[in-house]
């Protein structure tokens, strides 16, 4: 392969008969938003500087940068390019990334650990965590704004994408929810899934549909990738909820068990484990399934739902 070839995204070298290469694909995609974060954010040094070294630290404290490389893939599958989805790319993973450390706060979850170092809470305090992930959700609404605007899409559309996602009837509407479930042990798999699609599904959805609205999607592929995201983002909590239960701390990166500590509301506590499995399989079908008006473009979003079921092997 010719060192042009090797600096070509992976889907496109897909297209032409290459196996894809997902460790290739999240590797460049990592690297592409990690720049552009730190271009983003204030740098540590900046007053006051504890604030910003507190964002940085959480915000880059690893991982695959899964939701921005969804974004990026729906803009590629709509026929847009990387670099016009790069901003809500980075936009999503600051949401994301407030969301952690306040998930892990000792009013919420109360973990020491996320990605294999110590919580922001543990290392700056509770009330500097906070304050990061306040910090964080902000920001990304002032990255966003960078999108440049499509025929279909404005600034606005972007917008309120994200704060519906990431609010109260989103990402905080399944927080309240899962909290409120804990030690009830009345939970039916009707308000569990209820609970996943607004805690995870619904940022996911939004990071598959931002990429699309940046790319100009038309109304049918923007229905894709929201059908895509949804089932995908479903997935992507089951699986999570296996592994709590199934690999250690070390495996996982935090702290396991904590979900069955906390008497939360799983579906390996629902269902059993092989009904568990069997179910993230059924998700990750039905959105392999709503990828077919995207034909080929799709590639990489197939792989990178394969990869998020496939966690379990």
């Amino acid at each position: 392969m010719s060192s042009s070839q090797s600096k070509r995204p992976a889907a496109d070298r897909e297209a032409e008969g290459t196996p894809f290469d997902l460790k290739g694909y999240l590797g460049q995609t990592t690297r592409l938003v990690d720049k552009a974060l730190s271009h983003y954010l204030p740098a540590s040094r900046i007053k006051p500087a504890t604030i910003h070294e507190a964002m940085r630290y959480s915000l880059f404290a690893g991982g695959k940068r899964m939701r921005p490389a969804l974004c990026l893939a729906a803009a590629a599958s709509c026929g847009g390019s990387q670099e016009a989805a790069l901003a809500p790319a980075c936009a999503l993973e600051c949401v994301h990334t407030y969301s952690l450390i306040h998930d892990d706060l000792p009013a919420m979850d109360n973990d020491d650990l996320r990605r294999g170092r110590p919580t922001s809470h543990k290392v700056y305090g509770e009330a500097m965590a906070i304050l990061a992930g306040d910090a964080l959700l902000t920001i990304a609404f002032e990255i966003l704004t960078d999108t440049r605007p499509t025929q279909r899409y404005g600034h606005a559309a972007m917008v309120r994408e994200l704060a519906r996602a990431s609010g109260s009837r989103g990402m905080i509407a399944g927080q309240v929810a899962d909290m409120e479930a804990e030690g009830n042990q009345g939970v039916s798999l009707k308000q569990l899934q209820f609970i996943h699609a607004s805690k995870t599904a619904a940022l996911l959805t939004a990071s598959l549909r931002l990429g699309g609205m940046a790319a100009n999607a038309t109304p049918r592929q923007l229905e894709a990738l929201t059908t895509f995201g949804y089932h995908v983002g479903l997935a992507f909590q089951v699986v999570d909820d296996i592994l709590d239960v199934t690999q250690s701390s070390d495996q996982l990166g935090k702290t396991a068990g904590k979900d069955q500590a906390a008497d939360k509301a799983t579906y390996p506590a629902l269902m059993g484990l092989d009904r568990s499995k069997r179910k993230a399989s059924y998700l990750t079908q039905k959105a392999f399934a709503a990828l077919g008006p995207l034909g080929k473009k799709a590639t990489a979003l197939h792989a990178l739902a394969d990869y998020l079921l496939h966690r379990l092997n």
